[in-house]
């Protein structure tokens, strides 16, 4: 009997598996268009193309590989200037954390916008740029952020390079991709990303302090990069469970170790405090004695 309901359990939850199955294959394929071929793909690791020519807001010629100078981490985004909507909440919520962080862009970190739309001219980006700039409200910043416009060549170059999908929509001339900052290693390797319109300080900083490979932060960010891991669900930094345990064993060990050293002392103290109070006794009863 008991076999039997296990028998019926078990089939009903392979249903219920195979429903689950057909519906998200049906909402796979019935997908929008324009959310077709849209995403990010993991590729942390993956090195961005150096010698790329883009230019810069100011007009400038210059190359990714020229903005990397090998000593502080980078923030990459792809967004464009025209986008109705999600590049602006994007940009708004990664400058809102910038602005609680005690960093200087353009001192502990670096940051590059590659625009994905490529009849965007520099002027265009560089109103952009000087918009966030506002909202950053830090002196000599601008310094810290490159603005890149360029071919749609090149553009597919480093999107690809570090797994941002993206595609025109013809009939409502806008671009559809997704929101996500990608966290560089000072020579252009993927280390991080950052997913969303929202970001907590203290992720965007320990993602920096990791990236720089110990070039920047303080050696506190340091130990507490070690406690800490990144939890891909929450899209942040969380107490690693394995390490906490770690330290609290150490801990543990001191803590004894410190109490045992303590009683030990005090024996000795008490003991030697003995010894030296019978000594006076015995030195009267001699004198007594002689007397």
């Amino acid at each position: 009997m008991a076999s039997r309901n296990w028998l019926c359990w078990a089939c009903l939850l392979g249903a219920i598996c195979l429903c689950a199955a057909d519906a998200s294959a049906q909402l796979l394929g019935s997908a929008p268009k324009e959310l077709q071929d849209v995403g990010i793909i993991d590729k942390r690791g993956a090195q961005v193309p150096l010698d790329v020519p883009f230019v810069d807001s100011n007009g400038r010629k210059l190359t990714l590989g020229q903005l990397l100078d090998g000593s502080r981490p980078t923030l990459l985004t792809l967004n464009y200037s025209n986008c109705p909507m999600l590049c602006s909440l994007q940009l708004n919520g990664l400058f809102d954390a910038l602005g609680d962080m005690p960093w200087n862009m353009g001192d502990e970190f670096r940051m590059i916008t590659v625009s994905i739309d490529p009849a965007e001219l520099p002027q265009r980006a560089e109103l952009t740029k000087q918009k966030y700039l506002k909202r950053y409200g830090r002196a000599g910043a601008a310094a810290g952020w490159r603005c890149l416009t360029g071919t749609e060549e090149n553009i597919r170059k480093v999107a690809n390079s570090v797994g941002f999908h993206y595609r025109f929509v013809p009939e409502r001339n806008e671009y559809s991709h997704a929101a996500a900052t990608m966290v560089l290693t000072p020579d252009g390797q993927v280390s991080r990303y950052m997913y969303g319109v929202v970001y907590d300080p203290q992720t965007v900083r320990l993602s920096l302090v990791e990236a720089g490979k110990g070039k920047v932060g303080s050696p506190l960010d340091q130990v507490i990069l070690m406690c800490f891991h990144y939890d891909e669900a929450k899209g942040r930094y969380g107490p690693a469970a394995n390490t906490v345990m770690r330290f609290g064993g150490v801990l543990t060990i001191l803590g004894i170790g410190c109490m045992v050293l303590v009683f030990r002392r005090r024996s000795m103290v008490h003991r030697g405090g003995g010894g030296e109070v019978a000594a006076p006794a015995a030195d009267r009863n001699q004198t007594e004695s002689v007397g």
